[in-house]
């Protein structure tokens, strides 16, 4: 079984990290830079970031932005991603990789009073798809439990979701 941490920026990147990582580690933004003074103390950030880590297998796979469509009948935006680099080796874990995946398409229903709620974060559900390469989620609602800790999902559900998009 894939056991992956999938994390979309709607219209900016997906990224698929080996493992499972924890909603309250993803929420804090990652370290993509370096402080300007030789020794990289992060507590001279006057922001609160989430370390990156040195081992290879940790590395997310990064999908950037391409393209979005708005279905206006049925009030589903599409998001297109595609893999930026695939470069990520000396990984010795037995999780399976990332790296067959060159492009992820994200189905959402927008919720304009999501930004007037709390938290602000939906759950991302991966559904099965035919389409060679590509990992096709739904963004939603997140389901009780559903941030805390994996569920084994229902694709059964699932592939109900993925007709009322497709």
């Amino acid at each position: 079984a894939r056991n992956w941490t999938v994390s979309v920026s709607w219209g900016y990147a997906v990224q698929i990290i080996r493992g499972w990582i924890p909603a309250h580690e993803m929420e804090r933004p990652a370290r993509t830079f370096y402080n300007w003074r030789r020794n990289n103390n992060p507590l001279w950030f006057s922001f609160d970031t989430r370390p990156w880590s040195k081992h290879p297998c940790e590395e997310p796979y990064v999908y950037f932005f391409n393209n979005v469509v708005m279905n206006t009948a049925n009030n589903v935006s599409w998001s297109e991603y595609m893999l930026h680099r695939n470069n990520h080796t000396g990984c010795s874990w037995k999780v399976e990789s990332p790296e067959k995946i060159s492009r992820v398409e994200v189905y959402k229903i927008p919720n304009p009073h999501k930004w007037d709620q709390a938290p602000r974060r939906d759950c991302c559900r991966v559904l099965p798809t035919e389409k060679e390469g590509t990992m096709v989620i739904d963004v939603g609602e997140c389901e009780e439990g559903e941030i805390i800790a994996p569920q084994i999902h229902n694709y059964n559900s699932s592939a109900a979701n993925a007709t009322r998009y497709l």
